[in-house]
């Protein structure tokens, strides 16, 4: 048996105000758009808490009798339970029935993945989506019956949408309240569906759907579309639909956070005599300038270039990690100049100098374990 309180986190002498705090604040953390979709079903049980401890008489059931008290007035519990006893006596000497139910019921929530360039990542894009979903009808606007027609009044239950039968028990004689088997607890019926809907309300359909999707999103977040879900049963309203976006892998740059990252190959002459290349990036052909003795793995940012921030301003840098390349196919008037160059520098016979673990791919190793 779940415990309200517990999901809440809130003592049971909780006030309403406390209750309303702790809701907002699990909901707001639990959220799967924030959260993820694993925590979907936690978001669910702290709404279905929130709703029968932020109601008086429900929290007055619950607490009298748990879950199985709240039967099927607005609880999780399943059984004959305290409001199945209190309707038992009560509920026809009160008049304090249900009520007809509404025939039209909230459609259900959609998702649907979206594959984008990592170009519209960085700027963002406007897209078109096709769903296949429920629509309202337009025959009959989501009323059920065939133009020209209505609804009539339900003749068993007399448009309550509820029955009173007498029942022995072992209290004696009881009056019970069931919902009405000819309406389905309605308290109408269609005696002439739409032909078109076939009395549903709605039916199914292709459409499109426009797509704002922001600069700086990533794999795996959601946009949410309210009430581009489907209808619902007897047109009722439209559910929500959730747009999943997912990056497709770049050629030439790798995203981390809001920054690019690329490589760009230059020969071992240009890295000592230095360079400028050109780099064509998502905002056209950029200069890199290649200093005199670059290095191998040195980085060149490019301010400004990288991903747009998501609800923020500005974008992330570009960085550019240079490669040298080493000759490794020498002719023999190359490899006499390279030797004539050692020759000048003293390194004919180079003696290996140990360098502080500060740069290159042994502190990059160093720092992942360390979890840096």
């Amino acid at each position: 048996m779940n415990d309200y309180y517990e999901i809440l986190g809130v003592p049971r002498t909780a006030t309403q105000e406390e209750i309303k705090r702790a809701y907002r604040k699990l909901a707001r953390k639990l959220h799967p758009d924030v959260a993820g979709p694993e925590a979907e079903e936690q978001f669910k049980e702290v709404g279905r808490a929130y709703e029968v401890l932020s109601n008086p008489e429900k929290r007055q059931m619950y607490d009298l009798g748990g879950e199985s008290a709240l039967g099927g007035n607005g609880g999780t519990g399943a059984g004959f339970g305290f409001s199945d006893i209190f309707e038992t006596f009560f509920g026809a000497a009160t008049g304090a029935t249900r009520g007809p139910a509404p025939r039209g019921r909230r459609g259900q929530d959609a998702l649907i993945r979206l594959e984008i360039d990592l170009r519209d990542a960085v700027f963002g894009v406007e897209e078109e989506i096709q769903v296949e979903t429920a629509v309202l009808c337009g025959t009959c606007n989501g009323t059920c019956t065939r133009p020209g027609t209505s609804v009539q009044t339900c003749a068993v239950c007399g448009g309550r949408g509820s029955v009173q039968r007498v029942a022995r028990s072992f209290l004696g004689n009881v009056m019970t309240t069931s919902p009405c088997s000819a309406c389905g607890g309605h308290g109408t019926t269609i005696p002439d569906p739409c032909p078109e809907c076939s009395g549903q309300g709605r039916v199914r359909t292709r459409k499109s759907i426009p797509v704002s999707v922001p600069a700086g999103v990533d794999t795996g977040n959601r946009i949410k579309l309210t009430g581009s879900g489907e209808v619902g049963p007897g047109g009722g309203p439209p559910g929500d639909l959730y747009v999943e976006l997912r990056v497709r892998p770049h050629p030439v740059f790798a995203r981390r956070g809001d920054d690019l990252y690329a490589r760009v190959q230059v020969p071992m002459t240009a890295a000592a005599l230095g360079t400028v290349l050109h780099l064509d990036t998502f905002d056209g052909p950029q200069e890199i300038d290649i200093a005199p003795g670059t290095q191998p793995e040195e980085v060149i940012t490019l301010p400004g270039l990288g991903v747009g921030r998501l609800n923020g301003h500005g974008r992330g840098d570009l960085k550019v990690e240079v490669d040298v390349e080493v000759p490794t196919a020498l002719d023999d008037r190359q490899r006499e100049l390279l030797e004539e160059l050692a020759a000048l520098r003293g390194e004919e016979r180079a003696e290996p100098r140990l360098a502080p673990a500060t740069n290159g791919v042994f502190s990059r190793l160093r720092d992942k374990f360390a979890g840096r």
